[in-house]
């Protein structure tokens, strides 16, 4: 791989008696079948949701249901998993940690403290030797850059082995909130994939309303998340704007914005790893850092780590005058 690397997040200090690997466990079999299924299963879902929609089975009712889970699980990702337990955006109190912990688990994206190791070993790494999902893996020829495209959207999660948590997350593995709620992993999932039917069912008082909500606020919210958070490692590291200065192929992809609750705005990202905005330029929306606000507002989170005016010209690059 051709590509610099980014150093502007440090890996955790290496523990005394010598730095640890990148990985330290393998996938069990189980784990890798239940990955299969959540990744095919709700795609084939996507797919035949157009068809479902024209004929019957979508109302009111599973609209509704299917927003509330995609934003709650969604913001779990952005606001939670990543701007908060990876990069230390700001500081939340213990009940808006556990929250963010759970509403991240909720997308069915992996165990909160191997989300969080993954992440870190990709910014550590990025675009280079170690980044667990370049798309540059392979070279920069067409060929090779289709096999890394497909490989940083979603190859990758079928490697057995495992980012060294203990190496990449020892805070959070210290946190013992934390540490419940990824074990309780297996639980969140079958709460995410059947409390929508639960729900649907209640509220319209029969079964098809519990499979319709099943299939639209489970199924097919599982995979487009899925689907938008895979494309912030694959189409963001290949196609889109690079206005600031980041030593690694990350990109703006403005189309994604709303849908990945600003998550899309990833050469920003990259170049600020910490920073809790990442829509910084004009006309940039950014939902996640609202929700931060918003938590800060109300006395949830403090010493978020907005950008300054100043900092911002500063990583811009000299020719680009925005």
């Amino acid at each position: 791989m051709t590509t610099p690397r980014n150093t502007a997040l440090l890996e955790p200090p290496a523990p005394t008696g010598g730095r640890k690997p990148l990985t330290d466990e393998v996938k069990s079999g189980w784990e890798q079948g239940a990955l299969y299924l959540f990744v095919i299963v709700p795609f084939l879902a996507v797919l035949a949701a157009v068809p479902v929609a024209w004929g019957w089975g979508l109302g009111w009712h599973d609209v509704v249901i299917t927003a509330v889970f995609y934003i709650v699980s969604g913001l779990g990702i952005t606001v939670g998993f990543h701007r908060y337990f990876t990069h230390g955006s700001f500081k939340a109190k213990r009940g808006l940690r556990i929250a963010l912990a759970l509403a991240g688990t909720l997308a069915i994206e992996g165990p909160v403290i191997r989300w969080v190791a993954d992440h870190r070993r990709h910014h550590a790494f990025s675009d280079k030797d170690g980044d667990p999902h370049s798309p540059w893996r392979y070279g920069t020829n067409i060929r090779a850059l289709a096999k890394g495209f497909f490989h940083a959207h979603v190859g990758w999660l079928f490697d057995i082995e495992q980012t060294n948590q203990a190496r990449f997350a020892p805070d959070l593995l210290a946190d013992p909130d934390l540490k419940k709620i990824d074990r309780a992993f297996p639980y969140i999932v079958a709460f995410s994939l059947l409390g929508p039917a639960v729900v649907g069912g209640l509220w319209s008082m029969s079964w098809t309303g519990a499979i319709t909500a099943y299939f639209w606020a489970s199924l097919v919210r599982i995979s487009v998340l899925h689907h938008v958070t895979w494309s912030i490692n694959s189409v963001c590291h290949t196609i889109g704007e690079q206005p600031f200065a980041a030593r690694d192929q990350s990109r703006n992809f403005w189309p994604l914005a709303i849908i990945s609750f600003g998550e899309s705005w990833h050469n920003l990202h990259h170049a600020d790893p910490t920073s809790a905005r990442h829509g910084v330029l004009r006309g940039q929306l950014d939902p996640s850092a609202r929700v931060i606000r918003w938590f800060e507002q109300l006395g949830w989170a403090t010493e978020a780590r907005w950008p300054s005016r100043e900092r911002i010209q500063s990583k811009l690059l000299a020719n680009d005058s925005r």
